[in-house]
Parts: C-alpha cells; structure tokens; sequence
C-alpha cells in the first residue's frame, strides 16, 4: 500500500499530471512552512505530521478511478476525444424506413439512481461456494473413470431399474396431493378418522396414525386365566364324590408337607448314643494304633527309596547316529502303518453303510423325541409360574371344608379365605407381578423406661 501511494505521488509530482479537482493546481506557493519540531518521539510523529496533502491526493485519484477507471494522465487521446463530423444517424437511414420504437431518453431520476462509478464491485467469495465442492468434484471424477471402464455404481444401477420399470408401465409411486390444489378430494376436518388421501408419514409425525405395534407385546407372559374356578367340590352344596376328590387333593398336599418336615429333621438329627465301655475303649486306643501303621509305612517307604538310590542313574547317555537313525525308521514304520490302517478302516466302512444308515435313522428318531419332549416341556413352563425375583412362588393353601363344617344353606355358609389374597397370588402365578413378602417393622430408637416418683415413694 505504502509503494502504490510513493507511486501516485511521484505520478503527481510529473509535469503532464491533470489534477480532476480545481483547487489542486499544482502550485506549491501557498505551502506553509513546516514548524521545526522534534519527531525522535512516536507522540510527535501523530502530532505534528501534516497529512493534508496526501489526503487530498489520494481522493482526486479515488475520483479519477471512479469517474474513468484510472488516472486521466495515463490514457490516451482516443479515449478522452472524439471528433464531432456533424452527420447524425437519422440522417444516414433512408427515408422509406419508419421507425417502430422511439428511443425515449432516460428519466434525470434514474440517472441519479445509477452508479457513477467504473471500479467493478468486489467479488463476493461466499457466493460461488459450494458445501462438500471438493468431495463431490473427486466422487464425480471417480464416477467418471468407473464409467469409462464399464463399472456402474449401485446408486445408478437402482436408478436405470426405476425409470426401465417406470417406462415398462411398472407401479409408479403416486406423490400425495398437496393441500394448496383447488382439485384435492374434500373431507371433514372435525371426522374421528383420519383421511384416507394423507401422508402416512404426516399422520405418524402428528400422532393420528397409531406406531405399529410389536408383536411381541401382544403376547402374554402365561396361558393361566385371570379368574380360576374352583373344583365342584369347593361348592357350598357339593357333590358327595366330587368333595371326596376334593379331600383327597387336600390330604396330598399335607402328606408331601410332612415328608419334606420329616426329611429335614432327620438330615438335622444329632446321633444321641449312650456311651459303653467298647466305645470309650475304640476312643482311647484310636490314636495309638494308626501311629503303629504309620511308624510300618515310613520304615517301608525308606527302604524303597535305599532300593531307588542304588539303582540306575537318572543321567542318560548320548546316543550313537546308529541309534537315532534306527529310531528315526521305527517311526517312519509306525506313521505307515497307522496311515494303511486309516485306509482299510474307511474301505471296510464302505461295508457298513447298512449299520451306519441305521444309527442315523436312530439319531433322527432321538432328536425328534427330544424335541417333542422340549415342546412340551416350554408348553408346561407356559402355565408355571417363572422365577422373577428372589422369592419363589409359593402356592396358596386350597380352600376346604370337613364334611361335619358343610352349610346346609348359603345363609349359613361362613366366608374363607380373602378376595385381596386371592387376586395378589393370582397376578403372581401369571408372571405380571413378582413374589413379595411383607415388610417387617423395625423399631430402630431403643425404648426407654423410667420410674416414676410416686412407685420409689412406695418402697
């Protein structure tokens, strides 16, 4: 900047420059003299440097771009003059020709509303660029050398299909019709239903069409009924066998109670034996006779470690060439005689295929019995009650009555049992909920007692 503004002074300073401004002459005479001050200091430098004629300057050459395009002293004559013959262009058309349109001369408004100025205006960069311009230049390339070798993408592939199915007459996706179109079918804005010539995709986004629902939630975790009927025996005014069945269940269920009570308590038993004499003998002579046969072991275990000590040494001596290649052919014979084994083996299966036929015939037959037996087994687990928590499902005690506690009446029948309990263990046993247990209450302050004045007046 500071050599283009040396340049345009020294081209000002020449005898041929043309000032555009009347008050720049040339004429120097009017320049004050320059006030002597000292500039060895930056402060001086802003305050006592006069600019003005630089200033000055620097506009008439803003000017000159502007009002030419660059300075007048560095063009030529051809560009500032022009001789003027006097002959006009009407003149020069024949008179036969009648002009269609008159050039109408342009308003003093719309002069002053154009541009006085020839520096064309800066170019603006932000409006030739392009996102990803360099990553779609080098795909677009890339798509250029693959085609020139005969390799389309699959992008262009699934384009080619469509348009060869659209021109073939193929199902064309029709475009929803938009809500601006005069000839859009009409519908009750206020209608329960959504209307059928919609977008899916607008009535999912403005919740009117429902998510499609997966269809493992539509399954239920048992088979069980909510509502489980009692046997007839369970009835008010049951029947004599069926309330025998009913009894004999109920008696099964206590009879397995027992056992498990028995069991346990036998597995906790202590052996409470009397002590006599023979065994407080075996007590007292125990230990002294298994120190006698370890005392005979030790002896013995001594004796075969003297035999080892004077046999052979561990050491083994080097063996000679002869002796490792004669190794080396034993275990070559052995590789060949395990291999010529391997191949009678596999012919001699050739004359087995009878009895291999029949063991897979046997093991199909297995796999699809325990397949049977596994389906069968994941129907069974269907109406069992799985393992949610840490608790397991322990199943409620059956309603029963003795045949002395039978109502003769539903007047006289009493209650049992609780609706409450019997719809928390039913929503158990259908896997919906856990099994809980209640929370027992701890008192965590210590209670604390006194003594009042009148009970220590007593005493």
């Amino acid at each position: 900047m500071a050599a283009a503004r040396r340049n345009k002074r020294v081209a000002a300073s020449q005898p041929g420059f043309l000032s555009f401004k009347s008050d720049q002459d040339g004429n120097n005479a009017d320049i004050k003299r320059r006030k002597r001050v000292n500039k060895n200091k930056k402060k001086s430098w802003n305050k006592f440097s006069d600019i003005h004629d630089v200033e000055e300057f620097l506009d008439d050459v803003r000017l000159q771009e502007r009002a030419t395009g660059g300075l007048i002293s560095e063009k030529t004559d051809e560009s500032l003059f022009f001789v003027d013959t006097g002959e006009n262009e009407k003149s020069a058309q024949p008179e036969t020709t009648v002009p269609t349109s008159r050039k109408s001369k342009p308003l003093r408004i719309d002069l002053i509303l154009q541009p006085d100025t020839r520096i064309p205006a800066p170019k603006n960069i932000l409006a030739f660029q392009q996102p990803n311009a360099k990553k779609q230049r080098r795909t677009a390339e890339k798509a250029a050398k693959l085609a020139a070798i005969g390799i389309v993408s699959r992008r262009e592939k699934l384009l080619q299909l469509r348009r060869a199915a659209a021109a073939a007459g193929g199902p064309v996706k029709e475009k929803p019709v938009a809500n601006n179109n005069p000839e859009r079918d009409f519908y009750d804005l206020w209608s329960a239903g959504p209307p059928e010539t919609a977008d899916p995709f607008y009535l999912e986004q403005t919740k009117k069409k429902l998510v499609k629902r997966p269809s493992k939630l539509n399954e239920k975790p048992s088979i069980l009924p909510a509502i489980e009927v009692i046997a007839p025996g369970g009835s008010y005014n049951p029947d004599f066998f069926s309330h025998q069945d009913l009894l004999r269940e109920a008696h099964e269920v206590e009879v397995k109670k027992v056992k498990a009570e028995e069991r346990l308590q036998r597995q906790l038993a202590v052996n409470e034996e009397t002590a006599t004499e023979e065994s407080t003998f075996k007590e007292q002579v125990e230990g002294l006779i298994e120190e006698e046969e370890d005392e005979t072991g030790q002896e013995q275990s001594e004796e075969v470690t003297e035999d080892a000590a004077l046999g052979p040494s561990a050491t083994q001596e080097k063996k000679t060439e002869r002796q490792r290649k004669r190794q080396k052919a034993e275990r070559i014979k052995e590789l060949k005689k395990k291999a010529e084994r391997q191949a009678i083996d596999r012919q001699q299966q050739l004359f087995q295929l009878r009895s291999i036929h029949a063991n897979l015939k046997k093991q199909e037959q297995k796999t699809k019995m325990r397949q049977v037996q596994r389906k069968a087994r994941q129907e069974a687990q269907k109406s069992m009650p799985r393992r949610l928590g840490r608790l397991k499902f322990q199943v409620p005690d059956l309603d029963v009555q003795l045949s002395d506690e039978l109502a003769s009446s539903l007047r006289s029948l009493k209650p049992e049992g609780s609706i409450l309990k019997d719809r928390f263990k039913s929503l158990q046993k259908r896997n919906l909920i856990e099994p809980r247990e209640r929370v027992k209450f701890h008192r965590r302050l210590k209670v604390k007692y006194t003594e009042k004045r009148a009970f220590k007046a007593v005493e």
